[in-house]
């Protein structure tokens, strides 16, 4: 249950980060950096949880 949550939540960082790469000058990147930042802390609370 641990991996798959991290994977799951990593992989949404991953997809937040990879936005945040494609739409530099836009606010696509502000989503996406944003996304990248909640979705990778939720990985490390939902870890540290379990």
């Amino acid at each position: 249950m641990n991996v798959g949550l991290a994977l799951a939540l990593g992989a949404a960082a991953t997809i937040g980060a990879l936005l945040m790469f494609a739409g530099a000058p836009d606010m696509t990147a502000a989503w996406g950096f944003a996304a990248a930042m909640i979705f990778s802390a939720l990985a490390i609370v939902g870890i540290h949880l379990y």
